[in-house]
């Protein structure tokens, strides 16, 4: 299921869960334009065959287009990390 290795706190796993038909499809909508492309990039993400995502893609196509997935059409989001602020004592280091 997922890959495991010693270290010196014991045994660690990593967790592999393939992305969902709608993540796969985001992911393959930035890269080509093509629907039979993507339906090709979306199983290879998924790990299953082409026949199956193609059937999932025709069921998709006929829902209601949900709005919790981000497709790469809206507006680009920056992100800053912003350093806490120290606190400092207005008392001298050698008065202390």
């Amino acid at each position: 299921m997922g890959k495991s290795w010693m270290t010196k706190w014991g045994s660690r796993r990593v967790r592999e869960i393939p992305p969902t038909l709608e993540e796969a499809f985001a992911a393959a909508e930035g890269l080509t334009d093509d629907d039979a492309q993507r339906i090709e990039i979306a199983a290879s993400l998924m790990g299953l065959p082409v026949e199956e995502v193609k059937a999932q893609a025709i069921r998709l196509s006929a829902q209601p287009a949900s709005p919790s997935v981000m497709t790469g059409r809206g507006r680009p989001v920056v992100v800053q990390y912003k350093r806490p602020r120290l606190a400092r004592s207005s008392v001298p280091a050698g008065r202390r």
